[in-house]
């Protein structure tokens, strides 16, 4: 047997966690957590409130001790090193830029630390402040900079020490809606161009999906589900994936015919089956969960065809989103359903409006069973 540096270890593993666990008094934070990070890799950690996706950050840190488990750096384990000998920069919520110091002293001022010398330094500060397209405003004091121009210096002051790992706390929750996503490209465009391994903690769906290279969902001190968002989203391996990550239509169904090649649920919220077009490994008469992404249903006027997979309803709701529209839709059963319909089609037919009668239908590949 390998030494637990060793294990599960990869060659293109910048950051490696092993059985994680933080416990305050009888508060499980952080639960056996275990992932890897590659170089260069982008990873957004997406999770509610409390969930201990900013308590794992702070063990990254070291801000906050670990109750057991192990952190690995590029191979070298640093579970129990200070904050201060760790290769590793974290960009705090807040900026925390002193506000008595210039944008240049604020992105010097960890070099002075280590006492880098002076003409490194300046050359250093300024190659951080052109990446960063803030080197114009070098005298400014961060009070005379607008919200995204303070998060740049701060980004410019975690690169120039040129860490192994940087971590970034809700990095754009300060900012207005409007200059978020521009920002969030930015700074993907610049994390890409210098090579850095980044771990984010995030409640925004849309920066995650935004951002990383791949996210994992975090929930009760767990990682529940990890992978490239498009995997996350498409194909959710729990309730509380499919529901956290992106809107989705969620029943409860019971498998009523299993073979090889496809299944049938019965559910109560439905007068016709689901068929799924693949087998599943739950067995014959198991309670499951289905999952429909609104942008998966069609609203119709006429009925469909076959004994599958659509369903009679009434418009009770319906709001104009610019790309898309929203439905509310009334299943006979009572549930409610939402389904998106794109702008485009409202154009070229006659769009049901509320209180209007209507089918919502789904193709069988967009039906997602869910076993937990």
């Amino acid at each position: 047997m390998g030494s637990l540096t060793s294990l599960g270890a990869d060659s293109d593993d910048c950051l490696r966690i092993v059985d994680l666990t933080k416990i305050y008094a009888d508060t499980v934070a952080v639960k056996s957590v275990n992932l890897s990070i590659k170089r260069n890799e982008i990873f957004a950690l997406l999770g509610s409130s409390g969930c201990g996706k900013s308590t794992l950050l702070r063990m990254l840190a070291g801000f906050e001790t670990v109750t057991s488990g192990h952190i690995f750096l590029e191979g070298e384990d640093i579970t129990h090193l200070p904050p201060y000998r760790r290769p590793i920069n974290m960009m705090f919520q807040s900026y925390a830029l002193f506000p008595h110091m210039t944008v240049e002293a604020n992105v010097a001022f960890g070099l002075k630390q280590e006492g880098v010398k002076q003409p490194e330094i300046h050359e250093r500060v300024f190659e951080a402040l052109e990446l960063v397209q803030m080197s114009q405003y070098s005298r400014r004091k961060p009070h005379q900079l607008s919200g995204g121009q303070q998060q740049r210096v701060a980004l410019a002051r975690s690169l120039v020490k040129r860490p192994k790992l940087l971590l970034l706390d809700e990095p754009m929750s300060a900012l207005d809606k409007q200059i978020r996503h521009n920002t969030q490209i930015e700074l993907v465009r610049i994390l890409d161009q210098l090579g850095v391994t980044c771990f984010m903690v995030t409640h925004d769906q849309e920066e995650a999906m935004t951002m990383a290279h791949r996210l994992g969902v975090m929930t009760e001190g767990q990682i529940k589900q990890v992978g490239t968002p498009q995997d996350v989203y498409a194909f959710p391996n729990s309730r509380f994936v499919a529901g956290f990550i992106g809107s989705t239509n969620l029943f409860s169904g019971t498998i009523a015919v299993d073979e090889p090649d496809h299944i049938v649920i019965e559910s109560d919220a439905l007068t016709r089956p689901f068929f799924v077009s693949h087998g599943v490994s739950e067995p014959l008469g198991m309670d499951v969960s289905i999952s429909l992404r609104p942008e998966c249903l069609q609203v119709l006027r006429h009925q469909p065809d076959g004994d599958f997979n659509w369903a009679h309803g009434m418009v009770s709701h319906m709001a104009y989103m610019g790309s898309y529209a929203l439905y509310q839709i009334r299943l006979d059963s009572g549930k409610v359903i939402e389904a998106s319909v794109p702008s485009l089609y409202l154009t070229q037919s006659d769009p049901p409006g509320v209180d209007d009668e209507v089918y919502v239908s789904w193709h069988h590949e967009a039906v997602t069973v869910l076993a937990s």
